[in-house]
């Protein structure tokens, strides 16, 4: 808490100085909005939007429809090329799930971010299992929004932030329709196809995509399959209710990973063949929007998901052949089950008042929230090689948790000047988790039971932005505390021999952000601004004596360990260079940009042990992890590119560059024989796409990927979707003929 008032004392000066910076007779008097154009991208929220409030704020929205790349296979580093920051994980080729993460944090299927989709939770469980199985198609995405570091008051105690997908919505005709029909590479193919409209009162949108795939690697197959419903009826010009539902199927063929002599050798290889996953998903959201009166608007929103996790295969490390016995039958295979069941209602409004002859803004509202989870795993599958999920015997591993969530929240934007505006903001988070069930079955058909687990915390973060305008332009700074509650995976051990400690604590910590950014002159857009992290309590295991008798063993106990920081700069610009040039009389328009983030991400303090010998002569030697790298956590991420657009035609070529990463916390440098362990190189990636429109109705895209076919891996993985190494895809292309009415 101390080193959070510092620091907020520090940034919330800073932002206070700008006042002193320029005289407030120099320019006209503006609002506290920074003024976006349209065909600048990304693009940035206003002071509100959407019941909520985004003065001071680190944030970004990317509108798909000003921008070119692979939708159809939702290729992530071509996306989010224009925020600076995010590391990409690219498991497979499929992109059915999008795995992204910030400054320096874990990109494992987004989860230190709050994902929605409209606005709406979409994860397994916001608190127990914040992992995003499910995103939507990008080809059904209007914009993404993503609010760093200060989205922790408003939509979640996320480190990361809040990630939200904006789905395309018709409401200037009666009917449209579009169709984006896409073939590629190693059997590619995706048909989109989505229909929409407003009459009278009524509006209506409603989608189906289908995309499958060979896939780059052997043994990587996927189809999958989105379908998305909605529903509008005004009530009046005050007053509207929506509904929405939206189902995913897809299954999954997981190659596997890699050891780093498979990799050299052929990274395209797969020794695994009998390995699928597979997630049904349905999501349903009710939202009643109204308009009290020309000051105060409200909205309540019900959302509910059903879905499941479901994994079989042959999950040896990838230096374990997946072997025939002497009758030429394969090992049963392991059967792994999650089923969710959640449900939540979230109520926002937003109140724009009078104070000092200045018009302030005020953002509050109530979230209540309760997740169901069943976890069965390591169930004895089938020896064949389809995806079957079909179990010889009950799951030893059967678990139910579930979480409860209320939350309270509130800011306020007050408008100190014309130019000044200060936004404190407070939230309140109770959270109680419970978990319960049979953690093993031992061979004589005996159970060892989950110890039952009830956590309870009340929990109070509190925060303040500022921001100050410059014309076009705005400096903004902002300090806010985050939290993460205990997970499920940190309630239940490895193995039957560790032991958690009861009194686990939640990790907490802060985010920070001082920057500037704006437009200038119509030709250049940009965001430059520094970030500190403080991440506290993080979970790890230490090695025990059993009983405190070294001749009885030992035992990993799960506690809190220790802390990282993370720090650095993040930094966007774009150039219109025909203009800047002076060469207006050429045609079309030449967008180079670049963006460029420098991250330094630590443990200040873990604390780890290491056992040796035999009992009676064990030894345990402690040791600190002090000023080691946070794994995964790149030292650069830089992105530069071109885009050229005239007459309907548009291109972009953009090139990824990201510094080496550790994958484990001892910051291991050799490769472990598996391909578990080890430092990952840096690597360089280009990527082309183009668009062209014609006739008003009809366009046609097309790109390749990894155009110089880079050799290069993100991650490794210990388990899922196979341990080892995972390389990246290695040069596609695709091709795609669209038509919208």
């Amino acid at each position: 808490m101390k080193r959070f008032l510092v620091v907020t004392a520090v940034f919330f000066y800073a932002g206070l100085s700008a006042q002193k910076a320029a005289s407030p007779d120099s320019i006209s008097e503006l609002k506290p909005v920074l003024i976006h154009l349209k065909k600048f991208t990304p693009e940035r929220l206003p002071v509100t939007q959407d019941h909520s409030i985004f003065s001071g704020k680190k944030n970004e929205i990317i509108r798909l429809s000003n921008i070119n790349a692979n939708f159809t296979t939702n290729n992530v580093r071509e996306i989010f090329s224009r925020i600076p920051g995010v590391t990409v994980w690219e498991n497979e080729g499929s992109g059915i799930q999008i795995n992204v993460g910030v400054r320096g944090l874990s990109p494992n299927r987004s989860w230190e971010l709050n994902t929605r989709q409209n606005g709406y939770d979409i994860s397994s469980d916001v608190f127990g299992y914040p992992e995003a199985y499910y995103n939507p198609p990008m080809e059904a995405v209007e914009s993404i929004q993503l609010v760093r570091g200060g989205a922790s008051l408003q939509f979640g105690p996320q480190f990361g932030g809040m990630l939200n997908y904006v789905l395309k919505r018709e409401t200037q005709k009666k009917f449209s329709f579009e169709t984006q029909n896409t073939t590629g590479s190693y059997g590619l193919f995706s048909s989109y196809n989505a229909i929409g409209g407003t009459v009278g009162k009524f509006s209506y949108y409603a989608y189906n995509h289908y995309r499958r795939a060979d896939g780059w690697r052997e043994n990587s197959s996927y189809d999958i399959n989105n379908t998305h419903a909605f529903l509008g009826y005004a009530f009046s010009d005050r007053t509207k209710l929506t509904a929405e539902y939206t189902r995913m199927n897809y299954n999954m063929q997981q190659a596997g990973g890699l050891t780093d002599e498979q990799f050299r050798a052929n990274p395209q290889q797969s020794s695994r063949s009998r390995n699928w996953f597979g997630t049904p998903w349905n999501i349903l959201s009710l939202n009643l929007e109204t308009h009290f009166s020309p000051k105060w608007s409200s909205t309540t929103r019900v959302f509910g998901l059903l879905g499941e996790r479901n994994s079989v295969g042959f999950t040896a490390a990838p230096n374990t052949l997946d072997a025939q016995d002497a009758s030429g039958n394969f090992a049963p295979r392991r059967v792994d089950r999650d089923f969710y069941r959640n449900i939540g209602l979230e109520n926002r409004n937003l109140v724009h008042y009078t104070l000092a002859n200045r018009e302030q803004h005020l953002s509050f509202g109530v979230r209540l929230y309760q997740a169901e989870t069943r976890r069965q795993q390591e169930g004895r599958g089938t020896t064949g090689d389809d995806f079957s999920l079909f179990t010889s015997a009950a799951f030893p591993r059967d678990l139910d948790f579930v979480t409860k969530n209320v939350a309270l929240f509130a800011e306020n934007a007050f408008r100190l000047t014309n130019r000044l505006t200060v936004t404190p903001g407070i939230r309140y988070e109770h959270i109680t988790s419970l978990g319960d069930g049979r953690f093993a079955t031992n061979a004589d058909g005996s159970v060892v039971p989950l110890p039952q687990k009830t956590l309870v915390r009340n929990q109070i973060l509190l925060g303040v932005g500022t921001e100050y305008q410059l014309g076009t332009t705005n400096i903004y700074a902002n300090i806010s505390q985050a939290f993460r509650p205990v997970l499920f995976s940190d309630l239940t051990p490895p193995a039957v021999t560790d032991v958690i400690d009861p009194n686990l604590r939640d990790a907490d910590g802060f985010n920070a952000d001082l920057g500037y950014r704006g437009t200038f002159r119509n030709m250049v857009n940009f965001d430059v601004s520094l970030f500190y992290l403080q991440y506290n309590n993080r979970i790890g295991g230490v090695r025990q004596f059993v009983n405190n008798d070294p001749t009885q063993g030992t035992f990993l106990y799960r506690t809190n360990l220790g802390e990282t920081i993370h720090k650095g700069i993040e930094s966007f610009v774009s150039v219109s260079a025909f203009r800047a040039l002076g060469l207006t009389s050429l045609k079309g328009n030449l967008d180079v940009f670049a963006t460029m983030s420098f991250i330094d991400a630590r443990y200040s303090d873990f604390a780890v042990t290491t056992a040796s010998g035999t009992a009676p002569n064990i030894s345990i030697t402690t040791s600190n992890l002090r000023d080691n790298r946070v794994e995964n956590a790149p030292r650069y991420i830089h992105n530069f590119g071109a885009s050229y657009s005239v007459n309907g035609f548009s291109a972009t070529l953009q090139h990824r560059i990201t510094g080496r990463i550790f994958t484990d916390a001892n910051n291991t440098v050799q490769p472990s024989a598996n391909g578990i362990t080890g430092l990952l190189d840096k690597y360089q990636v280009t990527d082309f796409a183009a668009e062209y429109r014609f006739w008003a109705l009809f366009n046609v895209r097309a790109g390749v990927n990894n155009l110089f076919d880079e050799r290069y891996a993100t991650r490794r993985a210990g388990g899922y979707p196979g341990p080892g190494i995972l390389p990246g895809e290695g040069r596609t292309w695709y091709v795609s003929l669209g038509f919208k009415l």
